[in-house]
C-alpha cells in the first residue's frame, strides 16, 4: 500500500511524520547501517577502504578465529543450517545440551539454559519469574532487553538512580516485604562501561528478601576467571540467583543463556514464552560459542591482552584531554556533547579509517552524546596508537579537546 492509498491510517500518522533521519542523511552525517564487506575483526573493508575497527563487541577477537569458523562448518555438515522448530518441541540438540553444561560450569550454576538471542533471555526470563503483585527493580542504566522484559510482565517495574545504592534501598523499603522482588542490573553497563556495585545490591537484595538477575552480555569474556563474569569477580555467584549472557560479543555468534539453579531452569523450560515460541539457536551458533567458550577458558592471555589495550587507550585518551567518562571496562565512552558535534566526529573519524560508534538521546541525556568506543584482545600497540593520533586530530578540529 503506498502513501496515496492508505487512506491517512491513524496508525500509520506517525510514520508520516517520522522525518528526522531524511534531516541527517541530507546533512550527510547518517552514522547507521554502515555495510562492512568483511569479518568482524580488527580492520574491516568499507567501501573499498581498510578502516579501524573500535567499535566490535567481539572483545576477544574470536569471531574470525579458523578454529570457531571450522566448528560452524562442522556443524552445517551434521545437523544442517537449522533445528526448524523451537527447543520445547523439535528443536534440542545434544549440541544445545553441551553447550548448557559448559556455561554453567563456567559461571557455576547447576544449569544453564539457551534462548535464540541474548534479548530474548531477558525477555523470556523477566516475564515469566515476575507475575501479578511481583517487584522487578532496576537500574536506569540497564540495556533496552531488560527494560522491554519488564514491561513484558505482569509485575510493577520500580527505576532507581544508576550505580545508587542509597535509591536502590529507598525503591525496595516501598515494596512490600512478602512481594516478590527481582532486582534486574547490567554487570558491565552497555553505554558507559562501568561495573555494577553488586556488592552494594547483593546486601540490599539479602536485607529486602530480592532475588538477583546480573545481565552479563558485556562481563563474559572480560571479568572473572576464565571470563566468568561479574559474580566471580567480585566473588558473589552465590548471592546472585539468575546470571545472564550473550554469545554476540566474547563468545563470537549469535544467542544467549540464562543459567541458575535447577529448579529455576526446569520452571523457565516451561514457562518462559521467549523460549518455548521461538525456534531454537541454529547448529553453526550453538558450535561456534562451544568453540569460542573452549578457547576463552583454554587461552587465559586473551582476557590480559584485553585489559592491556583497555588501559592504553583509557590512559591516552585522559592525557589528550577527552572525557571518558566512569568506565572500568574494555567500553570507553569519549563524551562529545551535543549530538551534531558526535555525528560529526564520527564521520570525520570514519574518513580517518577508525571506526567507532556514536551514541544520542535518547540513549543518553540532553547534550550527552558520546563515542562509544570498544576493544579487542586482537587490537595491536600500533593500532591503537595510530587511532589515538586521529582521535586528538578529529577532537581538535571539532573543539572536543
Amino acid at each position: 500500500m503506498s502513501e496515496s492509498s492508505d487512506g491517512g491510517l491513524p496508525l500509520l500518522k506517525k510514520v508520516r511524520q517520522f522525518k528526522e533521519v531524511e534531516r541527517i542523511k541530507a546533512s550527510g552525517l547518517y552514522p547507521y547501517f554502515r555495510s562492512i564487506s568483511s569479518a568482524q575483526d580488527t580492520v574491516v573493508q568499507m567501501n573499498g577502504r581498510k578502516v579501524l575497527m573500535f567499535g566490535s563487541n567481539s572483545y576477544l577477537g574470536l569471531v574470525n578465529h579458523p578454529e570457531v569458523k571450522e566448528a560452524v562448518k562442522r556443524a552445517a555438515e551434521k545437523y544442517g543450517s537449522g533445528c526448524a522448530g523451537s527447543r520445547f518441541l523439535n528443536g534440542t540438540l545434544d549440541i544445545h545440551l553441551e553447550l548448557e553444561g559448559e556455561l554453567a560450569d563456567l559461571v557455576r550454576k547447576e544449569a544453564a539454559l539457551l534462548y535464540s538471542t541474548g534479548f530474548q533471555v531477558n525477555l523470556g526470563v523477566i516475564s515469566a519469574l515476575v507475575g501479578k503483585g511481583d517487584y522487578v527493580i532496576t537500574d536506569r542504566g540497564d540495556h533496552a532487553s531488560i527494560m522491554d522484559g519488564c514491561l513484558l510482565c505482569f509485575g510493577k517495574l520500580v527505576r532507581f538512580a544508576h550505580n545508587d545504592m542509597t535509591a536502590l534501598e529507598e525503591r525496595l523499603k516501598h515494596c512490600p516485604l512478602e512481594a516478590g522482588k527481582l532486582i534486574a542490573v547490567d554487570g558491565v553497563f552497555s553505554m558507559t562501561g562501568d561495573i555494577v556495585d553488586l556488592p552494594g545490591i547483593a546486601r540490599l537484595a539479602e536485607k529486602y528478601s530480592a532475588a538477583v538477575l546480573v545481565d552479563d552480555a558485556h562481563s563474559i569474556g572480560v571479568l572473572g576467571r576464565d571470563g566468568a563474569g561479574t559474580c566471580d569477580h567480585f566473588g558473589l555467584t552465590d548471592k546472585v540467583h539468575l546470571i545472564m549472557g550473550t554469545f554476540s560479543k566474547s563468545l563470537a555468534s549469535l544467542g544467549g543463556f540464562i543459567a541458575s539453579d535447577k529448579p529455576t531452569i526446569e520452571y523457565l523450560k516451561h514457562n518462559s514464552r521467549a523460549l518455548m515460541f521461538s525456534a531454537s539457536i541454529s547448529p553453526g551458533n550453538a558450535a561456534a560459542a562451544l568453540a569460542s567458550l573452549r578457547i576463552m577458558r583454554r587461552e587465559p592471555e586473551r582476557i590480559e591482552r584485553l585489559w592491556h589495550n583497555t588501559r592504553l587507550m583509557r590512559d591516552g585518551l585522559q592525557g589528550l584531554g577527552f572525557d571518558t567518562g566512569r568506565s572500568q571496562s574494555p567500553i570507553i565512552p569519549v563524551r562529545v556533547g551535543d549530538r551534531t558535534t558526535c555525528f560529526k566526529m564520527c564521520k570525520r573519524l570514519e574518513e580517518e579509517g577508525i571506526f567507532v560508534n556514536p551514541v544520542v538521546p535518547p540513549a543518553v541525556g540532553p547534550n550527552e552524546a558520546l563515542l562509544r568506543i570498544s576493544f579487542m584482545a586482537t587490537h595491536t600497540d600500533e593500532q591503537i596508537s595510530f587511532a589515538l593520533e586521529k582521535l586528538k586530530k578529529v577532537g581538535q578540529e571539532l573543539h572536543v579537546i
